[in-house]
């Protein structure tokens, strides 16, 4: 069955987001007012390589908009199953966002909202590709780095404390990546393919999976993971989730976002910035910068647990199902693994959060 005839049977008389059906998104578009009388949906198209979600360019006798719809798989990975109601919390999520400058500058403008259909009609940042060519040797400059810090802390410091009516607890999107992040990578019984991505990387996956020390730390910072929390996350903060543009860095894709402890969006910071190559200085001017804007004092046990969140997201970039567009070979790879297994091994017994103590 296609992708469509699987919605249609499980959501009879929902809208389904087709690339190839313009004429089917203009008529819902504009059923819902989202387009002028005038206003025809000329073309679309896909404007990069997204995972959870299908996102589309809308290109009208007017403008360019983006779709995004929510289905209920992981766009990238169809086989597996994803909460569509991830696309009513990132609705919401840019919803709040509107009511502070300072962090809604930094993102697309919701220009309208279908939550029965999972859909989202979003502000066109342009034609800027995201972040993810750092893994490749594109440089980060310090003024980009220091707008996505001040970005992290914004939303972090400014929704500290922050009472919902339990949606941003987003706990089905939590558990898939629960899943994600601290299962999969250490279960023998996946079913990835290691060696075909790097030979000789299903070798070095084992020996982590027998590090019980390390298998130990992992699950016990998925419980902190899993716990709710103060802070108002992104929960997805990797270089996929930024896009560049003429004003600067750019937010996106908050499907992810939680109410959790700060230092997971930091930690996934630092993963990023160390799998990107970048040197210990960034990664400094990162953490200082962000302690300074959170206006927190120094504090060691949230540094470490920032630096746990970030061993990681390492190994599960190198050894799970979310893979990078890394050119590194075993020897790198096996090298950037040993950094985080240390990174793990600092874990105590019981992890917790300092909120934003960095």
């Amino acid at each position: 069955m296609t992708k469509r005839a699987v919605f249609e049977a499980s959501h009879p008389g929902v809208f389904f987001l087709d690339e190839r059906d313009p004429d089917g998104l203009a008529a819902f578009l504009r059923e819902r007012g989202w387009l002028a009388s005038d206003e025809a949906v000329r073309r679309l198209s896909k404007p990069g390589e997204g995972n959870m979600n299908l996102t589309l360019r809308v290109e009208t006798s007017q403008r360019t908009l983006i779709a995004k719809q929510a289905r209920p798989w992981v766009e990238k990975y169809d086989h597996i199953p994803a909460p569509p109601e991830r696309a009513v919390v990132e609705g919401r999520f840019y919803e709040l966002m509107a009511q502070y400058p300072a962090l809604r500058d930094r993102m697309p403008r919701l220009l309208g909202f279908a939550p029965e259909a999972r859909l989202l009609l979003l502000e066109d940042l342009g034609s800027g590709t995201d972040y993810t060519g750092l893994y490749i040797g594109e440089p980060l400059s310090e003024a980009d780095l220091d707008a996505l810090v001040e970005m992290l802390a914004s939303l972090h410091r400014a929704f500290a404390g922050f009472q919902d009516d339990g949606l941003f607890t987003n706990r089905a999107m939590r558990e898939l990546n629960h899943l994600h992040i601290f299962e999969v990578p250490l279960d023998a019984s996946n079913g990835l393919n290691l060696d075909a991505i790097t030979p000789g990387l299903s070798e070095v996956a084992a020996e982590l999976r027998q590090d019980a020390a390390l298998v130990a730390a992992v699950e016990g910072l998925g419980r902190v993971y899993l716990r709710d929390g103060g802070s108002l996350l992104h929960g997805d903060f990797f270089p996929g989730s930024w896009l560049r543009t003429a004003d600067g860095p750019r937010i996106i894709d908050p499907e992810f976002c939680f109410l959790g402890a700060p230092e997971f969006d930091v930690g996934v910071l630092v993963a990023h910035l160390r799998l990107a190559d970048q040197p210990s200085a960034i990664i400094d001017r990162a953490l200082t910068g962000y302690a300074e804007r959170i206006g927190t004092r120094h504090d060691d046990a949230s540094r470490t647990l920032v630096m746990q969140f970030a061993g990681v997201e390492m190994m599960r970039r190198l050894i799970g199902v979310a893979q990078l567009p890394l050119t590194a070979d075993l020897a790198r790879k096996q090298t950037w693994l040993q950094q985080a297994r240390e990174m793990l091994s600092s874990a105590a017994s019981h992890p917790r959060s300092s909120v934003g103590g960095i």
